[in-house]
């Protein structure tokens, strides 16, 4: 069998190997995301890579429950969750920490009362909660796609958008094909 044929296959083998692997471990066929935006900062910065965990395991908890009993990710208290806002799954993921649980028909912070209950959100570097200014609504728990647990510095630039997968694959094809030219020649 040709090498560049066996590196793909092996290469398949890598990736299936990969994912089934992170959803053991989390619960997700998500291994990470890549932080696009400064609305995270100080904690988590544009271009960090930042793993994550299923919401099916494990409790959100949100800013003001982690206050209370003094549990902290990512430099502040309650945890980061990765949504769709309002539900859309063709919207670009929001990475930002939970608040607080709202309940439908309490009023949220521009006035209007919640049309159901769910998460408020906020970045750590913004201002306001997302529910006041960006016309999204409170994030209902199946809208959460992952919790975020470790951030790498830095390397989320590398996996950026469906470029930077290619990127990834490539070398690692480069590698495995490199071993077994390697291999053959000294056969």
């Amino acid at each position: 069998m040709k090498a560049w044929i066996k590196a793909l296959l092996i290469l398949v083998v890598v990736i299936v190997a990969v994912k089934v692997s992170a959803y053991a471990a989390t619960g997700t066929t998500h291994f990470g995301f890549a932080q696009e935006s400064g609305s995270m900062e100080p904690n988590i910065r544009a271009g960090d890579l930042i793993l994550v965990q299923s919401p099916q395991h494990t409790n959100i908890i949100t800013y003001a429950e982690g206050e209370m009993h003094g549990y902290k990710s990512f430099g502040d208290y309650g945890d980061v969750i990765i949504f769709h806002p309002n539900g859309i799954s063709s919207a670009t993921l929001i990475m930002h920490r939970a608040i607080s649980w709202m309940e439908k028909g309490e009023e949220m912070q521009n006035g209007e009362p919640a049309p159901h209950e769910g998460y408020i959100t906020k970045g750590d570097n913004n201002p306001y909660p997302d529910q006041s200014g960006l016309r999204i609504e409170p994030v209902k728990p199946e809208w959460v796609t992952c919790v975020a647990r470790v951030r790498i510095p830095y390397l989320g630039h590398l996996f950026k958008g469906v470029g930077g997968t290619v990127i990834i694959y490539a070398g690692i094809y480069a590698i495995i094909l490199a071993c077994l030219m390697r291999k053959n020649k000294k056969w």
